[in-house]
């Protein structure tokens, strides 16, 4: 029994020590973002299996018979949960969104790269818009995705949109006042995922159409990340 004690124990320690390392070492480039992945995924699957055995142990060890103090197997439920909190979160959020990963305020002509062309198309997901089907699912689950118009003339509302970008700790690209384009690159937290932004500002009536287009470089799924940030963009705007 006390070797099965400190083997889950071992396993839920291991677990947390992947979670611990997956963000990390992706974002330092250790290892592939895939292996990164995969090792976040490894830590929930592990971490419940752990904290699942343990708790029958903490069962097992609550009997009369068995005259020893729980402390181990309980300590083990608690660092599986916690390997595992992340991931499942993670995985729930995930199910709540569509499997895309470019999200734009002009579905029917989104803003195009240029500036940052050439490096999407070293990555798996290229500069080219997904279409209609991309469309349809972005117009379901994220309706209130929209341009926004501002009462300032186009040169201005590039410079808005500049500061306003790097506000949010964007880095920028590049920009073209005349063309009314600027593209930027944001790094996400855990992982370090490179996600791009390409702005397209227009003359409308008085003032100035923003549209924005944010698509992730890597991965089927964004997890919504794309449609937050040109929500947090567009608010930044006024």
């Amino acid at each position: 029994m006390r070797r099965v004690r400190i083997f889950v124990l071992a396993a839920a320690v291991f677990a947390l020590l992947l979670l611990l390392l997956s963000g990390p070492g992706t974002k330092n480039d250790w290892w592939d973002w895939r292996v990164g992945l995969v090792m976040y995924q490894v830590a929930a699957y592990l971490g419940l299996a752990s904290a699942a055995v343990a708790l029958l142990l903490v069962l097992l060890m609550a009997h009369p018979r068995h005259r020893a103090y729980p402390w181990v197997p309980i300590s083990a439920v608690c660092l599986g949960l916690l390997a595992a909190a992340p991931p499942m979160i993670f995985k729930g959020r995930a199910s709540r969104v569509p499997p895309i990963h470019d999200i734009t305020t002009d579905t029917q002509d989104p803003p195009a790269f240029a500036t940052l062309a050439a490096v999407r198309e070293q990555g798996p997901n290229k500069s080219a818009y997904g279409g209609p089907d991309v469309a349809s699912q972005q117009l379901q689950a994220y309706p209130d995705i929209k341009p926004k118009v501002l009462p300032v003339p186009p040169p201005e509302a590039v410079q808005k949109a500049i500061d306003a970008a790097r506000s949010l700790g964007w880095q920028i690209a590049g920009s073209d006042t005349a063309a009314g384009r600027i593209e930027a690159t944001d790094t996400t937290g855990w992982f370090g995922f490179k996600d791009d932004i390409v702005i397209r500002v227009r003359p409308q009536a008085q003032g100035s159409r923003i549209d924005v287009r944010s698509a992730s470089r890597v991965g089927r799924s964004d997890v919504g990340k794309n449609a937050e940030r040109i929500r947090d963009f567009l608010d930044k705007l006024g």
